[in-house]
């Protein structure tokens, strides 16, 4: 098993999940989603981006307008949908609750037990 392999598997999971997440917050053009992923430490090339927005859009989650540039080229602003807003939430969910089930399983001796009175759904993994 290669550990390069598993990191960019583990990476490839999440990016769709950030990218939703930046624009989410407010229209954002490709370069500026590339800045957020890195001052966050995950690094996306555009050639991993495009054909992401692309996906996302083809699948009715993003939408794009064209503003005129000062400095060149008409730029690409994307933002969410309704669709894509509602999707979010979905992955946002599942993040927290996947999130919070990797931090337990990493964290929790095998002696140790959960605490009594505490009902968590379990989270459940389909490959």
């Amino acid at each position: 098993m290669n550990i390069e392999n598993t990191q960019s598997q583990m990476k490839k999971g999440v990016l769709e999940f950030c990218i939703l997440s930046i624009i989410r917050r407010g229209e954002a053009y490709p370069s500026d989603i590339i800045e957020e992923m890195k001052k966050a430490e995950l690094h996306i090339l555009e050639g991993t981006l495009y054909p992401l927005l692309t996906r996302l859009k083809n699948a009715d989650l993003l939408s794009y307008r064209w503003v005129e540039s000062q400095s060149g080229p008409p730029r690409k602003y994307f933002s969410l949908t309704d669709k894509g807003l509602s999707f979010y939430a979905e992955l946002e969910a599942t993040w927290r609750g996947m999130a919070g089930a990797v931090e337990r399983v990493i964290n929790t001796k095998g002696e140790e037990k959960r605490d009594e009175g505490q009902e968590e759904q379990p989270l459940t993994v389909d490959s």
